[in-house]
């Protein structure tokens, strides 16, 4: 099985079809694809007069940026790291984790965090600047609620998934490349010049001659922001489709950029409408804003539903705390988890009523984009070393991302006064929490008492489940075990069990899930321990699958009673449930942490925050895809001693 899904997907990824580039371009191109609209207005300020060696000079360094960063780095050779078919910075993480990962998992945990920031920062961004294009016509324009009123929208229908409205992502943003390609060449016609900008010899001559040149490549960075979602994406629309999508494109921008240059020079003097829209006919102006704020809204719309995978990702590798995650569609890896739907929106809400405009945006947005690459640049060059590619080659490579990736986030940090400080504190808060999180679930798994079913602990299980003098509490009773050890379970399972009053059932499981690095693995293992008494089970389930271990439960057992494995004892109850398995319940089990501790100030403040962090997550139940009325939750206490004698003495009275 894992051989054939192998092959399907390399097909998969080496194939290139029409329909998959359509959907390509609609998914993964919006964010790269809506930027023309705001990078020249984060460069060029209203009232400046344009020079040839800053326009010149601009158009240079967004055309290599775009060629190194996103064709070279991208396209060429982080679209080759596929996990199974999965792109993403988490299912990177997951290829190299077993090499590096103690401390890998602090590069991908930061940039799964300043992506997550990037979704606040880029629905806001994007729609604020298609719908400024309205203030030609009304300077006074407050575009404000309109941003807001639109944001609330696209939030709303996320719930309800995106199959039919996705269906006319892909025309639509082939309709605006065009478009920004035509506008663009009919504004280059008026001054083809400008495309000797072709020549590096313009961005090093502008980086280097040109008043603070080198501080201009914090907007300028502006032109790739979304390069990060070509490999988010892979596993939806192919590597081959992404790659054959991006010729067309990268026409179409560079295009674009180079007519808006030529009008800059045309002009000579920036106004306070974006350059985009300044070389717009005047006889489309309107249709252009409409299609501007289409394209923004899918742009915003892939980089929400990235932000749902990447969540979904991070739940799945411990990293996150659980939340609802629901599939709304039947598209391949959609998926709708409403935390992050909600907090999301009221993030964005803020961003734009604290910023209000999209030229106030770009210092927060090219910063938490900047780190994010920078964390993948280091992964990706701990992926080349796991798959032993020569050091000069690695080397190489990491040294020309590094330099261009550092100089892009040097630049950037000259707006932290301009609200570039807000994304650092939502990418440390984000981080924070997912190091918290991991931390604190490892220290609790250290704290767990676990213990082997051994032959007697076995053979006390299949007496008490035959003993008739004892009522009997569930046909079949399900315990959940986090130990990834086959044979052994935590002991408060046991302890459940057996105090008083006992549990009997016909049949005690215990149940392992265990989340693979393989994004859609669904498969089991079935340990007879005792026949028709005791079982254990381990599930493998691949981090983007949905672990409705109710329901893979009862196929199991259905299938072990087919195969005659399992057999349950004829009785009177039986006769009037046609289920021949009768009743089961799962027996949920919640840690709390206990006042008789000796855990040191660290541990103690770690696993205190893990415990609060649960606050914003569901209860296991939902987590497992488990049905409320076949589910019991008991508590137990978290208790760790160094095994000091109690300085508790006894008084004799006289």
């Amino acid at each position: 099985m894992t051989d054939q899904l192998t092959t399907d997907v390399k097909a998969f990824h080496q194939q290139v079809k029409l329909a998959g580039m359509l959907i390509a371009i609609g998914v993964v191109f919006g964010d790269i694809g809506t930027s023309p609209l705001y990078t020249y207005n984060a460069l060029f300020h209203p009232g400046e007069k344009v020079t040839a060696l800053k326009a010149l000079g601009v158009l240079s360094c967004v055309i290599w940026t775009l060629t190194l960063q996103t064709t070279f780095k991208y396209i060429f050779i982080t679209l080759q790291a596929d996990n199974k078919g999965e792109g993403g910075i988490f299912s990177l993480y997951a290829l190299i984790r077993r090499y590096f990962g103690k401390w890998a998992i602090v590069l991908a945990v930061i940039g799964g965090s300043f992506l997550i920031a990037d979704g606040i920062i880029t629905p806001p961004i994007s729609v604020a600047s298609a719908i400024e294009g309205l203030q030609k016509f009304d300077p006074g324009l407050n575009t404000v609620p309109i941003v807001i009123g639109i944001l609330i929208v696209l939030f709303i229908i996320q719930q309800f998934g995106t199959q039919q409205i996705g269906k006319l992502f892909g025309p639509v943003m082939v309709i605006w490349f065009t478009f920004i390609g035509v506008i663009g060449m009919m504004a280059l016609s008026k001054d083809i010049t400008v495309l000797k900008a072709l020549n590096p010899y313009y961005a090093i001559n502008l980086l280097v001659n040109y008043p603070r040149g080198f501080w201009l490549l914090g907007g300028i960075f502006l032109c790739t922001t979304g390069a990060e979602a070509l490999y988010s994406d892979m596993g939806h629309v192919g590597r081959n489709n992404i790659r054959a999508c991006w010729v067309y494109i990268k026409i179409m921008l560079i295009l674009n950029y180079a007519g808006q240059t030529a009008w800059l020079l045309q002009t000579g003097v920036a106004n306070e409408i974006s350059p985009f829209y300044n070389i717009v006919p005047e006889s489309i102006y309107i249709p252009s804003v409409v299609l501007a704020s289409l394209a923004t809204i899918i742009a915003s719309q892939a980089l929400i539903s990235g932000c749902f995978t990447l969540g979904n990702e991070a739940i799945r590798l411990g990293l996150w705390p659980r939340n609802r995650v629901i599939f709304p569609s039947h598209i391949k890896g959609q998926l709708y988890i409403p935390f992050f739907n909600w907090a999301l929106m009221v993030a964005c809400i803020f961003s734009v009523l604290h910023f209000k405009e999209s030229r106030n945006m770009e210092a927060a947005f090219g910063l938490s984009v900047t780190l994010t690459m920078l964390t993948t640049t280091v992964l990706i060059t701990l992926y080349m070393r796991s798959r032993r590619r020569p050091w000069w080659e690695i080397s190489l490579i990491a040294a020309l991302f590094l330099t261009v990736e550092i100089s892009f986030l040097i630049a950037n940090l000259e707006k932290l006064q301009q609200g570039g400080w807000i994304m650092l504190i939502v990418g440390a808060i984000l981080t924070t929490i997912m190091l918290v999180w991991h931390k604190g679930k490892q220290l609790q798994g250290k704290l767990i008492a676990v213990t082997a079913l051994t032959p007697p602990v076995i053979k006390q299980l299949s007496d008490l489940g035959n003993n008739q003098a004892i009522r009997t509490y569930a046909t079949n009773l399900i315990y959940l075990t986090g130990v990834n050890r086959p044979g052994f379970v935590e002991q408060h399972s046991l302890d459940s069990v057996f105090r008083t009053p006992a549990k009997k059932a016909d049949v005690y499981w215990f149940v392992h899930v265990e989340v693979t690095d393989e994004p859609y693995t669904m498969n089991y293992e079935v340990r007879t321990l005792a026949k028709n008494d005791v079982y254990y089970i381990t599930l493998y389930i691949g981090f983007r699958i949905e672990p409705r271990v109710d329901l893979f439960f009862r196929n199991i057992a259905t299938e072990l009673l087919r195969s005659g494995e399992l057999s349950y004892e004829v009785s009177e109850e039986k006769k009037y449930d046609p289920n021949d398995m009768g009743d089961y319940r799962f027996i949920v089990a919640h840690s709390f942490l206990s006042y008789d501790n000796e855990l040191s100030f660290w541990q103690n403040l770690i696993i205190k925050s893990y415990y609060n962090l649960k606050i914003i997550g569901v209860k296991a139940a939902v987590n497992y895809g488990l049905d409320e009325s076949n589910v019991i939750y008991e508590k137990y206490p978290l208790v760790y001693s160094k095994g000091g004698r109690s300085q508790l003495q006894r008084l004799y009275a006289k």
